[in-house]
């Protein structure tokens, strides 16, 4: 697997968000003080982005195709799922199972990676705290809106 395919499919997952913005829809949800503000996200998630990359890049290089390469790219389809869940199908609760679920890869890569490349799994650390706090929000704008969600 080339750089190109690594780029490729952070790029495509990325462009989740992209596809999937918040508008209107959540700028009326009811959300918590702590809330970040609207130009923190595409910030922090270029910097993860960019991260998650590199830590995919060095495990393929080390390691090739491995349990660790297959969490990393199943943690990417529950990354690239979260946006279309709660922007698309305004679907807070599927959403918040899936950000569950994608932490739980997160952690899992993280511990599968760092026999292999201790800059690998830290590159993922950033990330495993911010999706943390993007459950945390998650959760609290859900149980914010429980009216907000289709059922």
């Amino acid at each position: 697997m080339s750089a190109i395919v690594i780029i490729i499919v952070v790029l495509a997952t990325a462009s989740s968000g992209a596809i999937f913005k918040p508008g209107e829809w959540y700028q009326h949800l009811r959300r918590p003080s702590w809330t970040p503000p609207n130009w923190a996200f595409p910030l922090v998630w270029s910097i993860l982005y960019v991260a998650i990359g590199v830590s995919g890049w060095l495990l393929w290089q080390a390691q090739g195709l491995s349990l660790a390469m297959v969490v990393w790219g199943a943690q990417m389809v529950l990354n690239a799922a979260w946006s279309w869940l709660f922007f698309g199908l305004r679907r807070m609760d599927l959403a918040f199972v899936d950000v569950c679920a994608m932490f739980v890869l997160i952690a899992l890569y993280i511990a599968l990676v760092l026999p292999v490349s201790t800059i690998a799994a830290l590159l993922f650390m950033p990330y495993a705290a911010w999706v943390i706090a993007a459950a945390t929000l998650n959760r609290a704008v859900w149980r914010l809106n429980p009216e907000a969600v289709p059922g």
